[in-house]
């Protein structure tokens, strides 16, 4: 599968959790639950950049991991979310997210080889703590599938974004491609040190 194929399929998989229901009145309704899904993985660092390295670890394994990966990461992130929504305790939360940032981070700098069963498995855990820090924190008065189908809608063009930045990287030159997604890789495990710490 080549790599306009499989954003095809993402963005297949954002138009599908984003119902243009979702728009029609701003700021009221479904709207603002959307809304408030959408934002959450905005803001902050370590989901961003945890969403933004799954989307980048998918371009450099390639192949089906391009849309399997990012899916996987959904689909546990699903489960998660619907574990905090309905107010479940999962222990080390914010730790697990954090260390997803290190741990996905080292994985692209290292260009670490693994079946991709085990990736899809790995990045699953760590989707199911990003998943259940959205649903704990849903607004009270939400609909819970108004949020997330919002969660899931940006989680997904963050994932769409890594892969545009491993395709830009790839772009730059073949030659210094693999050095440069490493780099990044790279920036990615110190900031979620940073974020482990308590920096950033």
């Amino acid at each position: 599968m080549n790599s306009r194929s499989a954003i095809g399929r993402i963005a297949s998989i954002v138009a599908v959790f984003t119902p243009s229901v979702a728009w029609a009145h701003p700021g009221t309704g479904t709207a603002a639950d959307f809304s408030h899904g959408f934002l959450h993985p905005l803001t902050g660092a370590d989901h961003m950049l945890a969403m933004t390295a799954v989307g980048i670890l998918a371009y450099q394994i390639g192949g089906r991991a391009l849309w399997l990966v990012p899916l996987s990461f959904v689909l546990f992130m699903v489960a998660g979310g619907a574990s905090g929504i309905a107010g479940a305790d999962l222990p080390y939360v914010e730790f697990g997210i954090a260390l997803s940032v290190v741990i996905l981070g080292a994985a692209i700098a290292f260009g670490i080889a693994a079946p991709l069963l085990v990736i899809m498995a790995v990045i699953g855990i760590f989707a199911i703590f990003h998943g259940h820090a959205h649903g704990a924190e849903m607004p009270a008065s939400a609909s819970a599938l108004g949020y997330a189908l919002g969660f899931v809608s940006s989680t997904a063009l963050l994932h769409m974004a890594g892969i545009g930045m491993g395709m830009l990287i790839g772009r730059i030159g073949t030659r210094h491609e693999p050095a440069l997604v490493r780099a990044a890789g790279g920036l990615m495990t110190l900031a979620g040190l940073g974020v482990l710490g308590g920096v950033l």
